[in-house]
This record gives structure tokens, sequence and C-alpha cells, in this order.
């Protein structure tokens, strides 16, 4: 493929082919001669084949695993660093063995609900893993005056991990951090299964989701500022090559070692630097930090600058962690309720759901899927629903969430496939039972995350702000609804945090809901773009209704494709989905019988319209033979 051919989407996505027949992508040619709509029908056809695998291929196995390594690795910054941000509300701020046992726990977690949200929810490849949305109310719920720490577990020569009154401190915070989780989750099951947030996705086009999109990552240019800025070089490094992997050399085939019955032992060209950037860029500069950290270049002393590029910043966690350890439901007691924190944790639920629908969109256009029908988007939240569920009665002290950094990393491999998620949901698992392994990969620098970040956050931005492009952005009003929704969402949740005194009401339940969403700028930017977007007059043409979901309904070859990627595995969509009561649920397709039945027609037609057909034959001939025909 030519190499300056793009992606409308704005992603250039050039076709990954092994030249052993492995996997290849055929490109339909436009016909001139067709009408310009089907032209756009197989121009989008195209576009989505110049993936390298789209959401319903499946890549050799061994590429599989590569690739969910690689997907679980840019996760690994958000799993480690919620755990770590916890522990000091929880009194652990000194207890490095239960650290590393939590971002076990957190591991196993997150690899069950990935595997039920690809198999069973709404069937995307996207990971599943703890959310920052739940970390403001969890952090705000243990600061209140009875769950505060105590003074000596601040002191690291006072606390003993084993004791039992160190035990009886930090263990209860959790159990009740549990138990608002769990009643919580239970708030977006029941959104999630009744149907409430498909119904609402009528309402919701392009100008409320490019928004949405790009404030998941656009706030967070200060966090990943931060870690980047621990050691500018270093994470100035891990960009380099990403960059330099995913951009410049993408096109670069490298010959390896390849086998299959008909040409035995061979050597395969495969472009690597392509599907394996991000592995590849943090790989080379860990190794450099090692390198580094051995020969002392680094200071070791924490005040100082560059310490957090060390590999050994963390040793204290990979000497005590086990080699394997089970978690299980319950393993730090029995979860109890209280009233302070659901509220808040229920604000933190809001914003993830909204959080994560945004992403199903963004995952949907960089896998090379349709966009997800209200069906799949039903299943997706309420299977995060469950996915919280379980995180609760583990005990992360976290929920579960879509994970944009991965939806990033799509972008940049340009694989696309869900059964590369589900090897990551299963190297996650591992990970979980494997205690040392997940504090090897818990040393990686806090640098090379930052870098990583930059490059992720960046492209989720360009993926929200590329739905734009179904809409009329000469428009006054859609110029209006993005710009205000984008600067609003930036704007509010600053003045929130430093302000939050002036929104005090004295119900402090009340007051943490408040403050989790107005902190929120995913939240306050879609919320406006979904209020202005429903209620200032224009036309869906013009607001691009029109053209975001042109085709999908209509086109039974699309319809077809929809059924593939979003419809229940196992033959769940085909058989139980397929009863007539059952497409009553809001978690299975509407199968009308008429369009069925009118395919089959059209895939059979010499069974059903071959008389009709001879009779148009015969009059078409005797009308002919009436016309005189002139030299």
């Amino acid at each position: 493929m030519p190499p300056s051919d793009k992606d409308p989407n704005g992603l250039d996505n050039p076709v990954f082919i092994i030249d052993d027949g492995g996997h290849y992508c055929n490109f339909p040619d436009v016909d001139a001669t067709v009408p310009a709509y089907e032209g756009r029908q197989k121009s989008k056809s195209k576009d989505t084949n110049r993936l390298a695998y789209t959401v319903t291929d499946i890549p050799p196995w061994y590429l599989c695993i590569f690739l969910g390594i690689q997907h679980y690795l840019t996760a690994l910054g958000g799993l480690v660093a919620i755990p770590l941000i916890l522990s000091k509300g929880l009194c652990l701020e000194h207890d490095a063995l239960t650290q590393s046992h939590l971002i076990s726990t957190i591991f196993f977690v997150s690899g069950i609900c990935t595997l039920l949200q690809v198999l069973f929810g709404v069937r995307l490849p996207i990971l599943q893993g703890g959310t920052f949305a739940f970390l403001t109310p969890s952090l705000a719920m243990l600061s209140l005056p009875r769950l505060k720490c105590p003074a000596w577990t601040h002191n690291a020569s006072l606390v003993d991990p084993s004791s039992p009154v160190f035990i009886d401190t930090w263990q209860p915070r959790m159990q009740e951090l549990q138990g608002a989780i769990m009643v919580a989750s239970c708030f977006q099951i029941i959104v999630g299964f009744s149907g409430l947030i498909g119904f609402m996705m009528q309402f919701i086009g392009p100008l409320t989701i490019a928004p949405t999109i790009s404030l998941v990552a656009l706030p967070l240019f200060e966090s990943a500022g931060e870690e980047a800025g621990s050691h500018w070089g270093i994470a100035a490094a891990t960009i380099f090559f990403i960059v330099l992997f995913s951009q410049y050399l993408k096109n670069v085939s490298v010959p390896l070692p390849s086998y299959n019955k008909s040409k035995k032992c061979h050597f395969s060209r495969i472009y690597l630097f392509q599907i394996f950037p991000v592995l590849f860029g943090l790989s080379i500069t860990w190794f450099l930090c090692l390198a580094l950290t051995l020969s002392n270049v680094f200071p070791s002393d924490p005040k100082v600058y560059g310490f957090l590029a060390r590999t050994d910043n963390k040793g204290d966690a990979l000497s005590k962690a086990p080699w394997f350890r089970f978690p299980y439901p319950g393993q730090w007691g029995v979860p109890t309720i209280s009233l302070a924190g659901i509220f808040g944790i229920i604000a933190g639920v809001i914003s993830s759901m909204v959080e994560s629908v945004g992403d199903y969109y963004a995952c949907a256009r960089l896998s090379g899927a349709p966009p997800p029908p209200k069906h799949a988007i039903n299943r997706g939240i309420g299977v995060e629903g469950i996915g919280c569920l379980l995180a609760g009665a583990w005990g992360t002290g976290n929920g579960t969430t879509s994970y944009s950094e991965n939806v990033g990393a799509l972008g940049i491999t340009r694989v696309g496939s869900r059964m590369v998620i589900v090897a990551g949901g299963c190297v996650m698992l591992l990970t979980g039972m494997f205690g040392k392994i997940g504090a090897v990969f818990a040393s990686i620098p806090t640098p090379i995350i930052g870098g990583m970040f930059f490059i992720m956050f960046g492209i989720i931005t360009a993926v929200g702000v590329s739905n734009l492009q179904y809409t009329d952005m000469n428009s006054s009003r859609n110029l209006f609804i993005f710009g205000f929704s984008i600067f609003a969402g930036l704007a509010v949740p600053h003045w929130v945090k430093n302000n939050s005194e002036v929104l005090e009401t004295g119900i402090a339940q009340l007051d943490q809901v408040i403050q989790v969403l107005l902190t929120t700028g995913m939240f306050v930017g879609g919320f406006l773009g979904f209020l202005f977007d429903n209620t200032i007059p224009g036309t869906k043409e013009e607001r691009g209704l029109v053209a975001w979901k042109e085709g999908y309904k209509e086109d039974p070859e699309e319809a077809a494709n929809t059924s593939d990627v979003y419809d229940l595995p196992f033959g769940i969509g085909s058989k139980i989905c397929a009863a007539n009561w059952f497409q009553y649920l809001p978690v299975c397709p509407k199968r009308p019988a008429g369009p069925s039945a009118n395919m089959h027609n059209r895939c059979a037609p010499e069974n059903t319209s071959k008389t009709d057909l001879e009779k148009r034959t015969e009059v078409n001939t005797s009308i002919l033979n009436k016309v005189p025909v002139q030299a």
C-alpha cells in the first residue's frame, strides 16, 4: 500500500503483512461507475481493512502473547499507582509487603474483568483495570475523622506489619472501603442491564463524544508531566523510541524465522516496529535505567532529582514479595457498609460510566469495528458494574473501568484484535498469582511511565477530536458547543479543586458527590456537550448524526459486521437471544423477522424468484421485438 494513503480518521493504518500468507488484507477497488453512496461504503470497508488485525481477526498465538504483554505493560502505570496512592489513606505507607499484595490483587481482578468484558460485555478489545475516578471519593472517605490513620503509622520505625495492632488498624478501613464500592457497583449494574444507558445513547452524538473522549486525557497532563519530570532525560528517551518505532520505522519489515506446513522453516518479513513500539520503547529505556542504576549514575538519595529513575527504588517490595500467592474474596475480612462513602463512590461510578462510553466509541474506531449498538453498551456498562463488585469483594480498594491508555495503544499498534486483549487478561491473571513477577514489573521507573503517558494521552485526545469530522465545523453552533465544553471541562475542575470550601453544604455525603462530579473534567465537558447539543436548534446533518451513523442500520452488509462483532459468543447470541421473548431484554439485539427473511431471499434467489425472472425476461424480450431497429 502506498505510504501516502491516509485513514480519514486521521490515523495512518498501514497493512501488517506476513509473506507466508498468514494474514493479508484485500482491498476492493472503488468502481467509478457506482453511485457515490456505494463508493463511500466501499471506501469505509477499505479503511477498516487497513488495520493490521481488526476486532474479529485472530493473529498467530505468539503475536497474541507478545501484544497482550504490551497492553499489560501499557496499563501497568495505572494499576501500580492506584494501590500506592491508596496505601497512605489505608495506613499502609510503610508496609511494602501489603502494598505488593494489593498490586497483585488488582492485577488478578483486572484480568478476570477483562475476560468478562471481552467475552460477554461490550466485546471490544478494551482492557479493564483500576479507575482513578474512585480515588477522590475513596480518599475523601478515608480522611473522615474516625478513619484517619494514627500518627504512629506514619513513622516507619514504629510500624510492624505482622503486629495484630497494626493489622487491626488498616484492615477495618479496607473493609469499609470494600463495602462502599460493592454497594455503589450495584447502581452501575442496574443502569447497564436495565438499558438506561443505552436509551440515553439516542441523544448522544459526536458533539457529546468528542469532548468526553478528549477530556479523558487532557486533564491528565499534570500527572503525566510530574511523572515524566522525575527525570526528563529518561522520559524523553522513552518518547523518542516509541515515536521512532511507531511512526518512522513502521513500514520497515524485519525477517524472522517462521514455520508452516507448506514452506517448513523459512524467514518471514514482519513489521515488528509497527506492532510492538510500546514494548520495544519501554524495554530499551528500562535496560538503560538498569545500566545507569548499576553504575550509580542516578543518585541514591530519595530527595535528590533523578532518584525515581533508578530501577531499585522499589527493591524492598521485590525482595519481600512471595513467589506464589492466590488472591481470594474477603482476604482482608468481611466487608462492612457505611453510608458515609457510598454516595461519593456512586459519583465516581457515574464518572466512570461516562468515560467508558467514550472509550467504547474510541475503541470501536481504532479496532475497525462499527459504532457499538445500544445493547452492547448496556452489556458493557453492566459487566463493568460486575467488575466493580468483584474488585470490592477481592479487596483492591478500587473498582474497574475501561482503560483509556490501552485504547491509545490500539491507535499506535493498529492491532485491534480482541484475542490480543484476551491474552493480555490472561497475562494479568498470571501476574496476580506470581507475586515476584508483579513486583518486577512494578519496578519500572516512574519517568518511563510518564514518557509513555505523553504518547498514549495524546492519541486519546486526537481520537476524541476526530469525531468532529462528522459534524459541520463551519457552523458557529458546533464551534461554540465543542469549544465551550472543552474549556469548561478544564477550567471548572481546576477552580473546584482550589476552592472546594465554597461548595460545602454541611452535608458530607452531598459535598463528596458535588466535589467528585465537578472535579471530573470528562463529566463536566461531556454533560455540557450533551446539554447544548440537544437543546440548541440544529439539523441532524449539522450535528453530525446522519454521517456518524450512516449505513450502520440500513446496509445489510454492515449490519452483519455489527452482529459479528457485538453478538454474544458460544451460540448465545444466535440461539438464546434469537428467541422472541429474549429480544425484549436490553442486552440482546432486536432481530425483526422481515429483514432476515429478505436477506435469505437475496442470498438464494434461485428457489423463490426464478419464475419471476423468466417472466420479466420474456416481457422485456417481447417489448424489444416490437421496437424497430434503425440502421
